[in-house]
C-alpha cells in the first residue's frame, strides 16, 4: 500500500532525515521506533505533505505521492492524527468530526462514519455536545483519531497516540488501535513507547539519526539484543 525510498527531509542545513526506507503492506500495522530527534515525526509529516522532501520518493497504491499537497493527499485515502492531536477546541466534539468530512458531499456517508467512530469510541458519543477543549487528553487522543476516521482514510498514520495519557488509558487506546485495523484499515504507527507499539504492530522498522535502521517482524525487532537494551529497558 505505502512505499517509501530513500527519503530525505533538510531543515535548512540540518539533515533530520538522512535515507529512510520501508513499506507498509495492505491490511497491516507497521510501527516506526527510534529515540528522540531520529525523525519520526518528520517522516510522517513528509508521507502526509506536511513537509517537503529533498529526496527520495513516496507511492501510495502505487502512485507517485511525492510532496503532494496535504489537501490532495486526503481524498486518496491517508489520514493523518498528528502529534499532540490538534483538535478544534472551541467546536463540539461533533462539530469537530462533521469538518473531517469536507471531503465528502455525501451527508449520510458522514454520519455514518461519524456512528462507526461513536461505535469504536463510546465515550466521544457521551461527550459529542462538548466543546473540544473541555476534553481530557485521553478523550481529546480518541476524537483526533475518530476525526480522521470519518475521512474514510484507507491508511491511517499515527503520531504517538498514548503521549501524555494515563497509563489506563493508553492501554485502552492500543486496543482500539488494534480494532481499528480490524476493521480494514491500514496503521502506520509513530510511538514513543515501544513495548506497546511492537506488542500490536505486524512490522516494526527502527530509525536511527535519520537513518532506518533494523526492520522486520515486530516480535523478531522486540526480541533483538539491541533494541531491547536500548528502547524496551531489558
Amino acid at each position: 500500500m505505502l512505499e517509501v525510498k530513500n527519503l530525505k527531509v533538510s531543515y535548512g542545513k540540518i539533515e533530520a532525515i538522512k535515507d529512510v526506507s520501508f513499506e507498509v503492506p495492505d491490511g497491516k500495522i507497521v510501527t516506526l521506533i527510534g529515540a528522540n530527534g531520529a525523525g519520526k515525526t518528520t517522516t510522517l509529516r513528509a508521507i502526509s505533505g506536511l513537509e517537503k522532501s529533498a529526496g527520495g520518493s513516496v507511492f501510495f497504491d502505487g502512485k507517485d505521492v511525492t510532496n503532494l499537497e496535504a489537501h490532495k493527499l486526503v481524498p486518496l485515502g491517508i489520514s493523518h492524527v498528528p502529534e499532540g492531536r490538534k483538535i478544534f477546541p472551541t467546536l463540539t466534539v461533533r462539530e469537530n468530526l462533521e469538518l473531517a468530512g469536507w471531503t465528502l458531499r455525501n451527508k449520510k456517508l458522514i454520519k455514518e462514519r461519524m456512528e462507526e467512530v461513536f461505535e469504536i469510541f463510546p465515550r466521544v458519543k457521551e461527550r459529542a455536545d462538548q466543546l473540544g477543549g473541555t476534553l481530557s487528553g485521553g478523550e481529546q487522543q480518541m476524537l483526533a483519531v475518530g476525526r480522521a476516521l470519518v475521512t474514510g482514510g484507507k491508511l491511517l498514520l499515527l503520531d504517538e497516540p498514548s503521549m501524555g495519557l494515563a497509563p489506563v488509558l493508553v492501554d485502552e487506546i492500543f486496543t482500539q488501535i488494534v480494532a481499528i485495523n480490524k476493521r480494514g484499515t491500514t496503521i502506520l504507527l509513530v510511538e514513543q513507547n515501544a513495548a506497546e507499539a511492537l506488542d500490536i504492530a505486524d512490522f516494526a522498522y527502527v530509525l536511527e539519526v535519520g537513518y532506518s535502521t533494523l526492520h522486520g517482524p515486530a516480535k523478531d525487532i522486540a526480541n533483538d539484543p539491541r533494541v531491547r537494551e536500548a528502547y524496551l529497558g531489558v
